[in-house]
């Protein structure tokens, strides 16, 4: 395998699907919090990512059985919005800057295939004091201020690395509208807590929007 691969489950009937990610990273805030989501909609697996960018190991379960490291899709649909829910335990590394960009854009393309024009990304931010904070950073000023009361600080410095913050910042190129949710965390161990807050704002979030206001 020299490139990404798409592994295709079923085709989802989607319309205007929220696209929200949710990898491993610090303190696996935005993995955590995606899971919730995943429960919480009932999403089923529709497709999978394999690519050579990841990790060279296999993840054995408890039935003996391993599998590479890849990314899983899931689709749900609700009374107010479907979703595409991203989900995955690597990411390539933080020095293979072109894996990055192209595992993203191909992410992007898989996506907005099936209608996507928002996304969400969450994640971890290390802090001085690690708690349920959650910051907001948005591909424009409007989103960013529209959701502070929602519970949210302003991420206004800073970098947001990995997919999370690359994912955001090519679907604003693209033309998509989008936002940042990152929580408060030491980068060590999982942040179970902070995942909940994270999700509990996100869950707030996305019952007031609506796209074509901003």
């Amino acid at each position: 395998m020299d490139k990404p691969i798409f592994r295709q489950i079923f085709e989802p009937q989607l319309k205007d699907p929220i696209f929200v990610e949710g990898l491993t990273g610090l303190g696996n805030v935005g993995l955590l919090a995606a899971r919730h989501m995943l429960e919480e909609t009932g999403a089923k697996v529709f497709a999978e990512l394999y690519a050579p960018y990841f990790q060279d190991y296999v993840a054995v379960g408890k039935n003996g059985l391993c599998s590479p490291p890849h990314y899983r899709f899931y689709a749900a649909k609700t009374e107010k919005h479907d979703y595409i829910i991203l989900i995955g335990e690597s990411q390539p590394s933080l020095e293979d800057t072109l894996a990055h960009y192209d595992i993203c854009d191909q992410i992007l393309d898989f996506a907005q295939k099936y209608g996507s024009r928002f996304i969400v990304t969450m994640g971890g931010v290390v802090t001085s004091k690690p708690g349920t904070d959650v910051y907001i950073s948005a591909t424009s000023a409007n989103l960013v201020k529209k959701h502070l009361d929602k519970g949210t600080q302003i991420y206004g410095e800073g970098r947001i690395v990995g997919a999370t913050g690359l994912l955001l910042g090519l679907a604003k190129k693209r033309g998509w509208k989008g936002i940042c949710l990152l929580g408060a965390t030491t980068g060590f161990g999982a942040e179970r807590g902070t995942a909940l807050a994270l999700y509990k704002i996100l869950t707030k979030i996305i019952d007031t929007e609506t796209e074509k206001k901003d």
